[in-house]
């Protein structure tokens, strides 16, 4: 047992935080990745993979069930208040002199901007990709932190 595995990571960027932002500016939210990253608008979306997100006391987790997306044409962008999961499934080759007679299978790009019911710290993220399913883990922020401002004359 000498050999250590390959590890495998998915790519997590950490966006800059938006200011005064409620979940009823979801466009402007879209426009803000976009004007940090401009890539984000090369690649329109041909499908929206269905997600979950669910909350303990102490974290947010994030399901998304993206089958057939690899790794390395997945991105996940995250910041205190939302996360960007973006990524490509490739088509797989169709067989030839075969007539398709169902085709529900959606190929190309998704892109999937989801509010997150309280704030995060971007600090202790972590994320895993297993039977088709990605699953994010986002530590809240404590609610408890009182932060005292002074007072200048």
């Amino acid at each position: 047992m000498g050999n250590n595995p390959k590890m495998d990571y998915i790519k997590i960027k950490f966006g800059r935080d938006f200011d005064a932002v409620s979940s009823g500016f979801e466009k402007s939210i879209e426009d803000m990745f976009r004007s940090i990253n401009p890539i984000f608008t090369l690649c329109d979306r041909a499908w929206n993979p269905q997600m979950d997100i669910y909350e303990t006391p102490e974290e947010i987790i994030i399901r998304a069930e993206i089958a057939g997306v690899d790794k390395e044409n997945l991105e996940v962008e995250i910041n205190s208040r939302a996360v960007r999961i973006h990524g490509k499934r490739t088509e797989m080759s169709r067989m030839d002199n075969a007539t398709y007679r169902l085709a529900e299978i959606q190929y190309g790009c998704f892109e999937r901007i989801l509010f997150l019911p309280s704030p995060i710290d971007p600090e202790i993220v972590s994320a895993s990709y297993l039977n088709g399913f990605l699953q994010i883990r986002l530590a809240k922020m404590p609610v408890d932190i009182v932060h005292k401002i002074p007072i200048s004359d």
